[in-house]
């Protein structure tokens, strides 16, 4: 590995705990281990930290209270929600407080390696110069900024990276395949809903309350802007 990634991970469960930090140490990440929501805030104030593993049932702070309070001061930091609770509302929660991945246990350590590498990928990939604008909605590249009809949207780097390749193919029904390959990195399903989590995301705040939708679904096939 390159560049050495400092990462905080944040887990109770002390016998797992231990192995994920020496797999992370063994494919060359250095990695912090904090036992509970306190020690992960002093962690976390003291270092600059390239990713941050959260749990979410934590002794003196819930993983939701610690990824409100990280992403309150610091809005790049990766957070990968690493938990046994895999319901679709804990999902999205996860997601509205600002995380950006979420992995159920139990996991295998590849996909887990495979979800660090995206969420530590320079978010820098699109390249252009123009803005793109198509039926009062704006974006802009330069400022990363998002605007429909005069007003800003504002957009986690996940879903600015969604929309911008919807928009970039309007008109073109891109499948979830080629959302997992292009906006996480990922060649192969791992069968969570997490595209449809991210739509309805998108869906929520680029066209509710617009009036007029612009994103829409192929069934079977997958999504396109029109």
């Amino acid at each position: 590995m390159e560049k050495l990634f400092k990462i905080l991970l944040i887990e109770d469960e002390i016998k797992l705990a231990k192995i994920i930090q020496e797999e992370l140490i063994r494919v060359g990440y250095e990695v912090d281990l904090a036992m509970d929501g306190n020690q992960a805030t002093v962690f976390f104030d003291a270092n600059d930290y390239a990713l941050i593993i959260l749990d979410i049932n934590l002794p003196y702070k819930s993983g939701l209270t610690l990824c409100k309070e990280f992403r309150a001061s610091n809005k790049k930091v990766p957070i990968l929600m690493l938990t046994a609770m895999g319901e679709i509302q804990d999902k999205v929660q996860a997601f509205d407080i600002g995380a950006d991945d979420y992995l159920v246990k139990p996991f295998h350590f590849d996909e887990l390696f495979a979800r660090i590498k995206v969420l530590l990928k320079r978010t820098d990939q699109v390249q252009v110069d123009e803005n793109i604008e198509l039926d009062g909605l704006t974006i802009d590249f330069k400022t990363k900024t998002v605007m429909r009809e005069g007003v800003h949207i504002n957009l986690t780097a996940k879903e600015f990276t969604l929309l911008v390749l919807l928009a970039k193919n309007r008109d073109r029904v891109i499948s979830k395949q080629e959302i997992l390959e292009k906006v996480w990195d990922l060649s192969f399903d791992t069968g969570t809903n997490t595209i449809e989590v991210y739509i309805s995301f998108l869906r929520n705040k680029v066209d509710k309350p617009f009036g007029k939708k612009l994103i829409h679904t192929k069934p079977g096939l997958g999504y396109y802007i029109k």
